[in-house]
């Protein structure tokens, strides 16, 4: 039986916890507040152990990262270090270098190294992956995401890193490369140079094209991705009930000189399977202690998605940086 360790006995570490005990692999848990770690391993028939135990100690095929995310980077080292695969929770790290270090920890050791991309995970999003490969809205040609909400605002890392990276890999999965270039524009209204709210615009090669809006500041909650192609368009509404999750338009635009004629169409809504996308996030990181072999959402994900954060904190260091608290307030004014 593979064996897990987690480490990060918080609010989302404790789904991580429930869906690695429902597998039967949660061997240890572990967090800088040992009174978490008790509560944890109680709650879900496990040892708790110290953290240094945990990374050096014996009996563990993997270790789960869900702690802060400026500690990734060197848990996940010496994870690695001692021989153990790791999956570090989004956001993989706070700087490309720090990414980059990471990948040749698990390089030099041997061992598989996997990003929490959970999305990449769910059935809806595979199931859309399948319908534009198979050409159901003709040819792709924009995508976008809107990940929208009230909270969780952190002080140590911005919506670039908290919210981002979700919907980022999902637009470099469905474009299958990096965009030629980007630009953003934002705002930080909580904490001075952290952005609480982004818009980006990327560009691809053969005229494609992607948008990406992210809040942390919104009443509401939008988590929804639309894709476009030359003769339809897919709707994912993860906010939706799952038989509403996926919808298809087969809406078109026909020219004839000056005059356009926009031809509407009853949505359609794709079947989709229901099933929890993190308990399938960790049956893959599972698989992957067990087999040696990349997940889905491996290093190759992790720095692709990296690289392009890089991208848009430059960006928005360089010309995006607006708001009333980017040059004074504290954080909490």
């Amino acid at each position: 039986m593979t064996r897990i360790g987690l480490i990060g006995c918080g609010m989302w570490g404790r789904n991580l916890a429930r869906n690695l005990a429902a597998l039967g692999c949660l061997a240890a848990v572990a967090d800088r507040h040992t009174d978490r770690a008790d509560a944890f391993a109680a709650e879900f028939g496990t040892d708790s152990r110290s953290v240094d135990d945990l990374l050096t100690g014996d009996g563990l095929d993997g270790v789960v990262v869900a702690s802060a995310a400026p500690t990734h980077a060197e848990l996940a080292c010496r994870a690695l270090a001692s021989g153990r695969h790791v999956y570090v929770e989004k956001p993989f790290a706070m700087t490309l270098e720090e990414a980059e270090t990471m990948a040749a920890a698990a390089s030099v050791n041997g061992r598989q190294l996997m990003v929490g991309h959970l999305i990449r995970h769910h059935d809806a999003f595979c199931e859309l992956q399948e319908q534009v490969a198979a050409g159901v809205i003709g040819e792709l040609r924009h995508v976008t995401a809107n990940r929208l909400a009230m909270g969780r605002i952190r002080a140590t890392e911005s919506v670039i890193h908290d919210l981002c990276p979700h919907d980022l890999s999902l637009i470099l999965a469905l474009m299958g490369e990096a965009p030629t270039d980007l630009a953003c524009n934002g705002a930080s209204h909580v904490t001075a140079g952290m952005p609480d709210m982004l818009s980006t615009f990327f560009r691809f090669a053969g005229g494609r094209s992607a948008s990406m809006t992210t809040s942390w500041m919104c009443p509401y909650k939008e988590h929804r991705l639309t894709v476009t192609g030359t003769t339809g368009s897919i709707v994912f509404d993860d906010t939706r009930p799952w038989d509403e999750k996926l919808t298809l338009y087969r809406d078109s635009i026909e020219g004839d000189g000056d005059i356009f004629t926009i031809n509407r169409s009853r949505p359609l809504y794709l079947p989709v399977a229901e099933a929890e996308p993190l308990k399938q996030e960790m049956q893959a990181f599972i698989t992957s202690c067990e087999t040696g072999k990349a997940a889905l959402t491996g290093i190759e994900d992790a720095l692709a998605v990296q690289q392009v954060l890089h991208q848009m904190i430059e960006c928005y260091t360089e010309f995006g940086h607006h708001g009333p608290q980017d040059a004074a307030a504290p954080h909490g004014a």
